[in-house]
């Protein structure tokens, strides 16, 4: 279930995993006046915690909606998630709702395919109902997920 006790002020992307790579990456690293190689590495970290201290933000190396929104990028510049991990993100619908989309748990918690809590999937910058969301926003938004909080939303399935 994702549950995610304490999110980041700056809900994650796969931007903030060591090694990711893509225009994405490249793009955050235009906007911060560094060199633009298109992989998240030590001196983007360093960069991003520099920025994110300066501008008022939640200090995690995250790239999320509130440090790409000062960056000047929109959701469009999101890195999406590594190949590596889609193995791994569909193993945990699989689990979590069978991989449906629109599974809601019986007490009615757990909503979507990765059975997101009303208050993480806010927190990742998801609007109304999870169960309700495109399946791409709900696997975006599992990625991000993941990337900024590791398998801990999912105990039982990662």
């Amino acid at each position: 279930m994702a549950e995610s006790t304490s999110p980041s002020g700056s809900g994650g992307t796969a931007a903030s995993a060591a090694g990711a790579s893509g225009t994405g990456v490249a793009a955050v690293q235009r906007a911060l006046g560094i060199t633009a190689d298109g992989i998240y590495g030590p001196q983007t970290h360093r960069a991003v915690r520099r920025f994110q201290r300066a501008n008022g933000l939640a200090v995690d190396g995250v790239v999320g909606p509130q440090t790409l929104g000062a960056l000047g990028l929109g959701a469009a510049a999101s890195v999406k998630a590594q190949p590596r991990h889609a193995g791994l993100l569909k193993r945990i619908a699989r689990c979590e709702s069978g991989g449906n989309p629109r599974a809601v748990s019986r007490d009615g918690r757990y909503r979507g395919k990765y059975q997101f809590s009303r208050s993480t999937w806010r927190a990742m910058g998801g609007k109304g109902d999870p169960a309700r969301a495109a399946e791409a926003e709900q696997d975006r938004l599992a990625a991000e997920l993941l990337a900024a909080r590791g398998t801990s939303p999912w105990p039982n399935c990662a």
